[in-house]
């Protein structure tokens, strides 16, 4: 570069002919040679974004990429790539191109520092169907209309005061299900179905508390789990009928004026439904929410929340059937704290810290989303010095990270006290990116609120009503399948056996 500014310098100064001219040429030369640094400068920046490449990652074949290859245990596939190339691999499924994040060092870029960037989705085509268009919280693309849902649900549905006014709704859908279980006494039980039917029935009703009763509550419940079981545009038309018989009967309601509690002046007792219309009526325009936006919420919730609690109720209650001396240690906190002659109330919760450490503790061994949701990279960029283009599907391996014994003293093993007596505070809201169960960023998960509330009161009532054992000859496994939801393989079968001193607390459901 030195030589072509000699050459500019001395072309500049033959040029001139009096002092004037010289001086002049000088000026001419400097701004010149400036140019020539500033031009040089950005070539060789962009010299070194063209070097930054894609990151490692196994071979595949034409239009298939690594289709045929991959292991349907996706998050175990992943973990064996990541060993082999290291913590950020790039996989084509078939033409897609897959990043996967493995550490926490690099999820810390993604989710934290370049959240904006991977805040949009990628959106598979059921998702897309279920979610109306994409217009729920789940999916929807990063931007205002994603901002108004979730403004929607933080400060309307799911602040401390609705949830707290709603207790009253989730209190008699838990004691419905221990009542249910005090009847099958002495007799193997599907510990998951229990929970998902007492978390399905706890979500519905505060989505829409008693809009339905009786026989007509029964029968929706049953057209739900139907609806599991169908595909997806069918699923999403039996919810569609659903949530429209629903809205019908409340409309219907609001109309009698008999109805005291629907015409209370007190927000915060409102259902989730009383409160959407309610913005839908009014013609917010900075909440301009409609009925299709309602519908997608409410399928978030129920196929989102439903399942992914249930499911972490019953790893819980698998983990501590396997080690029974820390079911031991959590039934003698339970037994101090509430006592054999009186139920579980959700104010206990905060007394019950070896609980809660149970908890994380299954949400750290067997998160639910264990890929979280796909990202999509909105523009190029670089994350942990390779390339990352427009487009590209990311995944966060939260499975691998949380088992990863650089930052986990015994990872495979389950051991509550490591959030006991740890001089990190653990909490679900992604501050560490060693625990990401409900992920992390502006696309963390919303229904956190309603799921540190309900999963343990479900476990600490299950633990606190019965003893449990397996059933005669039957082995426990704790093999797993990658779906929707991390679940067992298997599901978890235990007989329950009363442990309250006074047998009309399990009828006690108000």
């Amino acid at each position: 570069m030195n030589s072509k500014l000699k050459v500019i310098y001395l072309w500049c100064w033959e040029q001139s002919k009096d002092d004037y001219t010289k001086a002049a040429a000088l000026i001419v030369s400097i701004v010149l040679i400036a140019m020539h640094i500033t031009w040089w400068k950005l070539i060789k920046r962009n010299s070194r974004k063209e070097k930054a490449s894609l990151p490692p990652g196994p071979w595949g074949l034409p239009l298939i990429g690594y289709l045929p290859f991959l292991d349907p245990e996706l998050h175990r596939c992943f973990a064996q790539l990541s060993l082999k190339y290291g913590p950020i691999v790039k996989v084509y499924l078939g033409s897609k191109l897959c990043i996967i994040f493995s550490s926490p060092d690099v999820a810390k870029e993604v989710l934290k520092e370049q959240d904006v960037n991977f805040a949009d989705r990628d959106i598979p085509a059921a998702a897309f169907v279920s979610a109306y268009g994409a217009v729920d919280i789940a999916f929807a693309p990063y931007g205002e209309h994603w901002r108004m849902m979730r403004k929607v649900c933080v400060r309307e549905l799911l602040s401390y005061g609705r949830l707290e006014a709603l207790y009253g709704l989730r209190r008699r859908e838990v004691r419905d299900m221990v009542q249910s279980v005090y009847t099958k006494i002495g007799s193997p039980i599907d510990i998951g179905e229990y929970a998902f039917l007492a978390m399905f029935n706890v979500i519905t009703s505060m989505m829409w508390g008693n809009t339905l009763d009786g026989e007509e509550r029964r029968r929706v419940t049953s057209k739900f789990r139907e609806g599991k079981e169908r595909r997806m545009k069918e699923v999403v038309k039996y919810f569609d009928q659903i949530f429209d018989f629903v809205i019908n009967e409340r409309r219907k309601m609001e109309t009698q004026e008999e109805d005291e509690a629907l015409k209370s002046k007190d927000k915060e007792n409102k259902d989730f439904l009383q409160v959407l219309l309610q913005l839908i009526d009014q013609g917010d325009q900075k909440t301009p929410i409609a009925i299709t936006h309602l519908k997608a919420l409410f399928v978030n919730m129920t196929v989102g929340g439903t399942k992914t609690t249930s499911t972490t109720v019953e790893w819980a209650m698998t983990e501590l059937l396997k080690q029974p001396d820390i079911m031991q240690k959590a039934r003698e906190e339970l037994d101090q704290v509430v006592g054999l002659n009186n139920v579980v109330e959700e104010n206990h919760l905060s007394k019950l810290p070896y609980l809660d450490a149970v908890v994380k503790e299954v949400l750290r061994l067997h998160p639910v989303g264990p890929l979280l949701i796909p990202r999509r990279a909105r523009e190029s960029c670089n994350v942990g010095g390779y390339l990352i283009p427009k487009g590209a599907v990311i995944f966060v391996n939260t499975w691998t990270i949380q088992r990863d014994s650089k930052y986990w003293t015994d990872p495979l093993e389950f051991r509550p006290e490591r959030f006991l007596y740890s001089n990190v505070t653990w909490d679900y809201n992604g501050n560490d990116v060693r625990y990401l169960p409900f992920g992390s960023g502006r696309r963390i998960c919303v229904g956190i609120p309603i799921a540190e509330k309900v999963a343990p009161y479900l476990l600490a009532s299950l633990l606190h009503s019965f003893d449990w054992k397996l059933p005669e000859g039957t082995k426990l496994d704790l093999s797993d399948q990658f779906g929707f939801e991390l679940k067992k393989k298997i599901p978890l079968f235990a007989v329950p056996t009363p442990r309250l001193v006074d047998s009309t607390l399990y009828n006690q459901t108000r």
